[in-house]
This record gives structure tokens, sequence and C-alpha cells, in this order.
């Protein structure tokens, strides 16, 4: 069945890499292209994350195989939501690769909701959100959302058109900020930073290694 493929390869993520090299000599075996909308509520404060992920075609045609029950040619939903479920159950264990701070401080997150999987022009797409469990008011800090899988057996990147919005009322003062990719200078210059560190070393605000190498979206709110 290959909802269970599926959940081990995600599962695979966390998994995959020695503890003491990370993400300097990892490498991915699945690719993911993302767009993703900071979630604003009616009042202004922030509530969660949307995120929309489109696989690669080899994750897609293994994730595919022998979920087409009805033979047709065309996966429904009814026979992908096998797979979504054990993506989403398998994806929990890793706090969905996602991870939201406001000035540094790692903010609580409940599990995904509104998600779903859809196939269409060949691609396999995978949406959901990851809601806050308190929701914030960005002027009180800045606010931070960086996704990334800290092994990097996965490769999460923003897509190159409109990767990132907002949905709903961002207060007066308030903008989204995308930071740009880190340049491969700049990776081979952290690279050769992590190299000189003990391995009890760790990058501020308790981050893991793996956020080092991610972009992050910001709220920004002018005080």
């Amino acid at each position: 069945m290959m909802a269970g493929k599926s959940s081990k390869l995600m599962t695979a993520a966390a998994l995959s890499c020695l503890a003491l090299t990370g993400p300097a000599v990892a490498h991915p075996h699945v690719w993911i292209e993302m767009r993703s909308s900071v979630v604003f509520a009616d009042d202004g404060r922030i509530k969660g994350v949307n995120l929309i992920w489109t696989f690669d075609d080899g994750y897609t045609e293994m994730a595919l195989d022998g979920l087409d029950t009805d033979g047709d040619g065309v996966y429904s939903q009814s026979e992908l939501d096998p797979l979504t479920t054990e993506n989403m159950a398998s994806l929990k264990d890793y706090d969905y690769f996602t991870v939201m701070r406001q000035g540094g401080v790692k903010l609580a997150t409940g599990d995904a909701v509104a998600y779903g999987q859809t196939w269409a022009d060949g691609k396999l797409k995978l949406h959901f959100q990851i809601p806050l469990k308190t929701p914030l008011d960005p002027t009180a800090g800045e606010f931070m959302v960086k996704v990334y899988d800290p092994e990097f057996f996965i490769a999460i990147d923003y897509v190159k058109d409109e990767p990132v919005s907002v949905v709903g009322p961002i207060p007066q003062g308030c903008q989204l900020v995308v930071k740009p990719v880190p340049t491969g200078a700049e990776i081979e210059a952290t690279q050769q930073m992590l190299a000189t560190k003990g391995q009890d070393w760790k990058p501020e605000n308790n981050e893991d290694f793996g956020a080092m190498f991610a972009q992050p979206v910001l709220i920004e709110c002018k005080t």
C-alpha cells in the first residue's frame, strides 16, 4: 500500500542524518516547492500559517503507486485521502517542519487543520494550516516563520513567483518581509563556521543547525 511507503519517506526525514554532521554534508532525497501565507484573525492577531507544498516528480510517482484503485488514470480525492492522512500523521511527529517565533522565542503550535491533497497536471500538492495555540499580537515583537527539514532529507524551497502572502487584515504599520535565500558564499561561510564549533555548540535562540540555512518570512511592525 503506497500510503505506508509515503509514511516511511516522510519519517525518514528526521532519522536520516547523522546528528554531528548536520546540513553541511546532508543531501536531500525529496524536493518540495512551497507557497505560504501568514494568517491574520479579524482582530489583527496572527493565528497561524498556511502552507502549500508541490512535490517533485520522483516522489509523486512513488507516492501515487497503487493508489489508482479504479484504474481510470485519475487520482480522485477518495483515492488520495489515505495518503494524505498518513502523511499528516507522520509530519505531526516533526512539527510539520514549521517553526514560528516572536522576538526570538519559539511559539507553541497545534495540530494541522484544513489539510488536503490534490493531483493535477502530473503534480501532487499538499496543503494545510499550522495554527498557533495562542494567537499573537504582531506589534508586540517581530514574528518569524521558517519551514525546513533540519536533517535536509527533504529540501523545501519557496517558488520564485508570489511565494508568500497574507490572509486577513494585517494591522496598520505592519508589513510582510521575505528575506533572501542565503547565497552560495553565505552557505559556505556558515559551513566553515560550523566546522570550527564543538559538538555542544548551539545557534542563537536554541535553533537547530537547519534553521541557519532556512529562508525566513517576517511580519515587522513599526513601533
